[in-house]
């Protein structure tokens, strides 16, 4: 004797376990496909900062934090800026061949306005943060200085420009970050999408 079976049944049957097994994985594995997405610490530490730089004084420097390093905006005076050029037979990268800086500030001043400077504030040879110097000609530096930076760790110079000296430890100029003017008084590191303003 054989009996009717409806199959239509075991059909739904197996179509809404497989459906409830899915659910299931998809609920088991968001949990990790979302630890693999950077935390909001993360995504903050690479995020572009802005800063005001309206309160800078001419010949002072601001430091600012981006991606956990230093960074220094200096405001050039023109006396800092007559400076950049008479020295350049005693650098090791005048012309600012190695890239360490984006296309739009790979000029004398390394910058996209003459008067503000922006540089990452750690040393190119291991990593230390060289001390601002803006006066010209200290002692302790043999009397040929025009100003600049120092790192007190193994005697690297940089000038105004961030441009390293021939003869010192650090093998190539400071690193100019991504950046953009926002306003006459607004900037913006770490992001140049747009270009300069």
């Amino acid at each position: 004797m054989t009996k009717n079976v409806d199959h239509s049944k075991r059909l739904l049957l197996v179509a809404a376990s497989v459906a409830a097994g899915g659910v299931a994985a998809a609920g088991a594995g968001a949990p990790f496909v979302i630890s693999l997405m950077p935390s909001e610490r993360a995504k903050a530490a690479g995020a572009p900062v802005e800063v005001d730089i309206s309160t800078i004084e001419p010949g002072t420097m601001m430091v600012i934090e981006w991606q956990g390093k230093p960074v220094w905006i200096v405001r050039r005076t023109k006396a800092m800026l007559d400076l950049l050029d008479k020295h350049n037979d005693e650098l090791a990268d005048a012309d600012s061949s190695v890239q360490q800086q984006p296309e739009y500030c790979k000029n004398p001043e390394r910058s996209i306005k003459p008067e503000y400077l922006v540089v990452l504030g750690v040393c190119t040879h291991l990593g230390c943060s060289p001390t601002y110097r803006p006066e010209v000609a200290p002692a302790d530096l043999g009397g040929k200085w025009p100003g600049g930076w120092f790192c007190p760790c193994h005697g690297s110079r940089f000038d105004l420009a961030a441009r390293v000296y021939k003869g010192v430890p650090a093998p190539s100029n400071l690193v100019v970050p991504p950046h953009k003017y926002l306003s006459e008084t607004r900037l913006l590191i770490g992001d140049d999408s747009k270009g300069k303003a």
